[in-house]
């Protein structure tokens, strides 16, 4: 290290967390100093993050020690839910933090520095606790709802525009089965005054949708979706879908929040209403269905990489079916480099919804009726490389910048 890095003794770290409130921590850990990269760092701290079961996260911590703490790797695993606030997680993140810095701390020397305090209940407040926390039952049984809406109006003089968005869902999380419930509701309405004359347009769909996966094992589970739904967008009165789907996790589903590799197969069948005749000559029909998908993920140190290709098709015409690619990748590079792509595409040969009328200029130019495409895509790439001082630890929020 350089005469210029040497500027404190304090345990230099690095915190490699995207949901951590970091300006926090920065604000309230001691005795450490915070790094630009983990290169730099004496300790890394890896955070990796799922959704649980009542709706909040869980985070797990890898504490990995570096240089003269190579020999000492922790982990930490906690959950919050989602009845927590902001403020709540962050403190209880802190609260981890500091734990699996405690044996960093004693090798430096910081013995002054480092308190703990165990509570000690006599022993028989411990037996009394231990039966009521048994006989304690969780009143809801697991289920976690959640009720939602938003609203967004705008205007000028001869346009005015509003959409509104509402939800309720409701999710069941166990080891062995996760159901979750959905339903919703969204409409855009755009009025527009042109010489006297008002034009009135209005898009609204509604979703119900029920997914349901069952743990067969390590690697196995079984699972089933169901959906009713009516757009204005979509060419659909009414429509509804069940297919039950079946999967298979190279690795074991405990790794899922660093790597998994999956691979999943549904058929069912789906029965669509159409407001208008289709391109086909269809007012209403039943379709057959299947999709085949394989997905990889991984969450490491160096990045994350994650991606799917799946197939859907139609079965009762083969040639009705699309091919669908995407692919995410944060990377770091070399020190202080980092770069991140995102892409996707699709080939679609199963628009089978599409209106026979075709699409007005008024609903073209504003979005009122999906229109036919072979193929769609989307790409975003960037890049960012940091320099200069390799310490951060100093917070200052004025001005916000």
């Amino acid at each position: 290290m350089s005469h210029s890095q040497e500027k404190s003794e304090d345990l230099r770290i690095f915190i490699d967390c995207d949901r951590c409130d970091n300006q926090y921590i920065r604000q309230n850990l001691g005795n450490v100093e915070f790094v630009r990269d983990q290169n730099l760092a004496e300790v890394h701290l890896f955070f990796t993050t799922r959704r649980n079961g009542s709706g909040g996260t869980e985070y797990v911590a890898d504490f990995i020690g570096r240089e003269s703490y190579a020999d000492i790797k922790d982990r930490i695993a906690f959950n919050t839910n989602a009845t927590m606030t902001w403020d709540e997680v962050r403190n209880l993140t802190l609260k981890y933090i500091k734990l699996g810095l405690v044996r960093y701390w004693l090798k430096a020397g910081k013995i002054d520095a480092v308190s703990i305090h165990v509570e000690n209940k006599p022993k028989e407040e411990v037996e009394t606790n231990v039966v009521e926390e048994t006989e304690d039952k969780d009143p809801w049984n697991y289920w976690v709802f959640r009720v939602g809406a938003n609203g967004n109006f705008n205007g000028q003089e001869t346009r005015r525009n509003s959409r509104v968005n509402a939800s309720m869902s409701a999710r069941r999380v166990t080891e062995k089965n996760k159901l979750f419930i959905r339903v919703g509701y969204n409409e855009n309405r755009t009025v527009i005054e042109f010489d006297g004359d008002e034009s009135v347009t209005s898009r609204n769909s509604k979703s119900l949708n029920i997914n349901d996966a069952v743990s067969i094992n390590d690697h196995w589970s079984l699972g089933a979706f169901a959906n009713i739904r009516s757009s204005i967008f979509s060419n659909l009165d009414f429509s509804w879908g069940l297919r039950p789907a079946i999967e298979y996790n190279f690795f074991d589903y405990a790794e899922s929040a660093k790597k998994q590799i999956t691979l999943s197969y549904n058929n069912g069948i789906r029965y669509n209403d159409y407001i208008e005749l289709t391109v086909f000559g269809k007012e209403e029909e039943y379709l057959w269905e299947h999709r085949l998908a394989l997905g990889a993920s991984i969450n490491q140190k160096w990045g994350s990489l994650s991606g799917q290709a799946s197939f859907d098709q139609f079965l009762q015409d083969l040639s009705l079916n699309s091919l669908n690619f995407r692919v995410n990748a944060n990377v770091r590079i070399f020190k202080g480099f980092n770069f991140n792509v995102g892409a996707r595409y699709s080939i679609t040969n199963n628009q089978v919804n599409l209106s026979a009328g075709g699409v007005t200029l008024e609903e073209l130019l504003l979005n009122q009726q999906q229109l036919p495409s072979s193929f769609n895509y989307g790409l975003n790439i960037g890049f960012n490389y940091t320099f200069g001082s390799i310490y951060n630890t100093i917070v200052n929020p004025r001005f916000g910048f």
